[in-house]
Formats: structure tokens, C-alpha cells, sequence
């Protein structure tokens, strides 16, 4: 109880100007959000930013605008959900740019070979996410990119809350035993189908819409399927409408009804 009425007055405190300088100027999730979902973006932005520790690494000085960019982000995905703001996270390390991680790879009989990895971004159950700040900057100046780190590696925590990596996460919270049933079989049926034609389209080297990366595993296509659906949703929903749909049913939010374009006057 302590705990929710500590988070109702962080999320009803108003937003401080700084911040609002910086999510308006370098977020532009935020702008194409409608106004109660900015009003409500703000709040979970307030409760993240007084619950998880920021940490800079590799010489990166932490600031207020990089904590900022990143909550902001990471809170788009928490929009109109009963949500415990991640509960597993503790920490948020973010390197200047890409950082080196050591790696094993099993070879076969008996050879496992250890080496240093490049990498940009990643989310550990334990209760840590790491990302380059570079690329954090990258995702977010380019949406019509399709990828954003931040969507990518938060995602990832959301799907690690049913204590597995497997890119299905929590689906049937608060429904009945049978809707609850329905709704996890369609998600296995479509993102499994999803899954599988990317898959086979990378091994024949074709050009894709989405990430090939998310062809690695069923995790890493939730996460490349979530950057896509908040970065170019129309897109998604014109070609991949299924799938659309069972994120849209998820995240309980409907991206291709956002402002795209620059001063329209209304959601399209």
C-alpha cells in the first residue's frame, strides 16, 4: 500500500519543465502521442526515474537528459497497463557507444570457445539493462528506421516477468481461464507463423520488414516486433495485420492512429 500511494504522488506531482524540454525536443514518441497518453507518460515517466538506478560506464558522465530519454521511452510501453514498472529491474548501465561483453559459444565435442562480443544493448534477468547511448540517440532520430534499443531491451523485461525468455509474456492478466487459454493460443499461433516465414526468408538471404535479427529466436522477434509496431506501425498493419493485432491487443495501445506527420492537426 505504501508502495502504489508513493507512486500515485510521484505520477500526480507536475512534470518538471526540464524534463518536459527534453522528451518534446529528443523523444518524438512523446509528440505523436494523443495529449492523455503524454499526461500519462509523464506520470510513469516520474515513477521510473525515482525507482531504478542510472549508471554511466565506460567514461559516460549521467545526466538528466539520458535518464529522461530512456524512462520516456521505456514507459511508452507501460501505457494503459496495470504495470509494477518493471519489477525485476534494479539498474540501468549505458555505455557512450557499443561495449564488449565476453561471450562462450559451444563448438562441439567438448570446445567452447570464449571471445569478446560488440554490443549495443541488452537485458538481463537478474534486474539490469545496458545500452549504448549512441544507439539509444540513433533509434530514437530516425523512427522511420524501425529499430530503437530502448523498445527493444524493455521489451525484453516485459517478456522475462513470466519468469521465461521465450517472447511470449504475461498475456491473460485479470481475464477469465478461458479467454485467458484463447488469447495465449493465438499469440503462439500468429507470432509463431510470424516467426517462422522470417526465419525462412533470412536463410534465403531475402529483404525483410522487419529486423532480421528477430529471426535469431522467439524472444528476439517480440522485441524486434515491438520496435516495428511502435516505430512504423502502419506499415506493420498493412502487411503484417495479425500480428499488428496481437500487439495492439497487448500493449493496448493503436500506434497507426497516432500524428505521423508534421503538423497535422489531428490523428489520422
Amino acid at each position: 500500500m505504501w508502495k502504489q500511494q508513493r507512486r500515485i504522488t510521484l505520477r500526480s506531482a507536475p512534470f518538471p519543465p526540464a524534463w518536459r524540454q527534453i522528451v518534446e525536443a529528443r523523444v518524438p514518441l512523446y509528440g505523436r502521442l494523443p495529449e492523455p497518453d503524454r499526461m500519462e507518460l509523464q506520470g510513469h515517466t516520474q515513477v521510473f526515474m525515482a525507482e531504478k538506478n542510472f549508471e554511466g560506464c565506460g567514461g559516460l558522465a549521467m545526466t538528466d537528459e539520458i535518464k529522461v530519454r530512456v524512462a520516456a521511452q521505456a514507459c511508452v510501453l507501460l501505457l494503459h497497463r496495470d504495470t509494477d514498472y518493471f519489477p525485476g529491474l534494479r539498474s540501468v548501465l549505458v555505455y557512450p557507444g557499443a561495449y564488449f561483453a565476453p561471450t562462450t559459444r559451444h563448438l562441439g565435442s567438448g570446445i567452447v570457445e570464449e571471445r569478446q562480443e560488440a554490443r549495443l544493448g541488452e537485458a538481463w534477468p537478474e534486474g539490469t539493462v545496458v545500452l549504448a547511448w549512441d544507439a539509444v540517440c540513433a533509434g530514437a532520430s530516425n523512427p522511420k528506421a524501425g529499430t530503437n534499443i530502448v523498445l527493444h531491451e524493455f521489451a525484453h523485461l516485459l517478456d522475462f516477468e513470466d519468469g521465461w525468455n521465450d517472447g511470449a509474456p504475461l498475456l491473460d492478466r485479470g481475464e477469465s481461464p478461458f479467454a485467458g487459454r484463447s488469447r495465449i493460443a493465438s499469440w503462439a499461433r500468429v507470432l509463431g507463423a510470424e516467426f517462422k516465414k522470417l526465419r525462412a526468408g533470412a536463410q534465403r538471404g531475402e529483404e525483410a520488414d522487419l529486423d532480421v535479427y528477430g529471426a535469431t529466436n522467439p524472444a528476439e522477434f517480440f522485441a524486434v516486433a515491438t520496435e516495428a509496431f511502435f516505430e512504423r506501425p502502419r506499415e506493420m498493419q498493412e502487411k503484417h495485420p495479425e500480428l499488428y493485432g496481437q500487439l495492439k491487443g497487448f500493449y493496448r495501445q493503436d500506434p497507426a492512429q497516432w500524428i505521423w506527420e508534421k503538423g497535422a492537426a489531428a490523428e489520422l
